[in-house]
């Protein structure tokens, strides 16, 4: 079904060695453990919920394939649910650290498997994740997004050297874990624009075979949104293998710039507002990023209908803010936890001057081009919004809780925290994105259509 597809991407990916996708595959853990970790022991690291899942199963296939184990495994409560906070990564690097000659093997796919991946990588380890859903790409991505004081961000740490996946596992998770998963997927399609605008800027060049790696697979994994609601095995299949070739490609890239674009924007704000964190289950970062993707979708709408009559040099330059002026702004709007990282990002793309008037003579130039290339990418917000529904994940702001004039606000605060150029940023450059948001939420535009779900 997809080994050729992943067998090539692991070439590229430079950091996961082997990766067992399909059927029946959990039972796979003990041979590759022993394949790839000769002489080792184990310690199996999961919490209440996926240890219920897959655990079993799991020690069984290391102690048939003669593994030793270090202790039994260690489990983390199901409920309140395992939150990716920097003091469980402690937790678990202190548990694994006196363990000489161990590997841990992590059964979970999102915050268990990022905590386990940093304390492992902290203590300069390999480990090996076995996936229990298809709700997140990180799973078989370079990086952990885990939150410190804070502000939450993908913190650098090898990828799993060896990855199970198996499909009937994931058919059998929780529809909110799938659905989650949908939502974290679909933004890769505005995440591309993004790129493409960078790309055609000058910014951040198109490296073409990572591009692939998401982009190939992507519409075919997001193509049958009822099927994934519906749990039916080859679209929980199909979404996660784009699960696993995002994961793959932000290995070779170094980078989650493949898989992420200003709808993640919109997930890490909320995020680092803390909104949903107190919430059982707490608010999914898909659920939050499948909506920051029609939000982003929306935007991209307004851009894309202008002219480069529209791209005003002089109108730029007048309104470009000084790096005082920036910083000034960032504390004003955000919380104090995250003023001075979110000062570092905007203080650091601000564009002004000679360069600014380039960027926008550039953008003038190259408008054909992006106007196509980004039009081929997209699809409109409707058709976003209409996907998550289809897939039973949230897609309008107040099923997250966040009301509109708060939808609102974000639009300006996603630009702030990240260093990564996105359509949120040429519209700073231009100096229009507070119009292009009076537009989006007038009554005639995109959100003062939708004002509720």
């Amino acid at each position: 079904m997809s080994e050729s597809l992943i067998d090539k991407a692991l070439k590229t990916a430079d950091e996961t060695k082997a990766i067992a996708f399909g059927k029946d595959v959990n039972k796979e853990t003990g041979p590759m453990f022993a394949e790839l970790f000769p002489g080792q022991r184990v310690l199996v690291v999961a919490d209440e919920n996926t240890y219920g899942a897959v655990g079993e199963e799991v020690v069984a296939s290391l102690k048939e394939a003669g593994i030793e184990f270090a202790d039994e495994p260690y489990i983390f409560p199901g409920k309140p649910t395992l939150y990716g906070g920097y003091e469980n990564v402690e937790l678990l690097r202190e548990v694994l650290r006196p363990y000489e000659n161990t590997v841990c093997v992590s059964l979970g796919a999102g915050t268990l498997n990022d905590i386990a991946k940093l304390a492992s990588g902290e203590l300069g380890r390999h480990y090996i994740n076995v996936c229990t859903a298809a709700s997140v790409d990180g799973f078989a991505a370079f990086g952990a997004s885990i939150a410190k004081d804070g502000f939450k961000i993908t913190r650098s740490c090898p990828a799993p050297l060896g990855l199970v996946a198996d499909v009937d596992t994931m058919v059998e998770a929780p529809a909110r874990l799938t659905a989650t998963g949908y939502g974290d997927l679909i933004e890769k399609i505005p995440a591309g624009a993004d790129w493409i605008l960078a790309d055609e800027l000058g910014i951040e060049p198109i490296d073409e075979e990572v591009w692939s790696l998401v982009q190939g697979p992507l519409r075919d994994s997001l193509s049958d949104p009822v099927a994934v609601a519906n749990a039916e095995e080859d679209a929980i299949a199909k979404l996660g293998e784009g699960q696993i070739m995002s994961g793959l490609a932000m290995q070779a890239h170094k980078s989650s710039r493949p898989a992420s674009g200003a709808g993640h924007q919109f997930s890490h704000t909320w995020e680092m507002e803390g909104h949903g964190l107190d919430w059982e289950p707490p608010l999914s970062h898909g659920f939050k990023v499948g909506v920051g993707t029609v939000a982003s979708c929306a935007i991209w709408e307004v851009f894309l209908s202008m002219d480069v009559e529209d791209f005003d040099v002089q109108k730029a330059l007048d309104r470009a803010k000084t790096p005082e002026e920036v910083e000034a702004n960032v504390r004003a709007t955000l919380s104090d936890h995250i003023q001075d990282e979110s000062v570092k990002h905007s203080v650091g793309k601000l564009t002004t001057g000679d360069a600014l008037a380039e960027r926008i003579e550039l953008l003038k130039e190259k408008w054909p081009s992006i106007k196509q290339r980004c039009t081929e990418q997209l699809v409109t917000a409707q058709e976003a919004m209409d996907m998550l529904e289809a897939a039973g994940a949230p897609h309008h702001p107040e099923l997250l809780e966040v009301d509109m004039e708060r939808f609102r606000e974000t639009h300006f605060k996603a630009q702030m925290i990240r260093p990564r150029y996105t359509v949120l940023d040429i519209l700073t450059d231009l100096g229009v994105l507070d119009e292009v948001v009076d537009k989006l939420f007038a009554p005639d535009g995109f959100w003062g259509q939708h004002p509720h779900p």
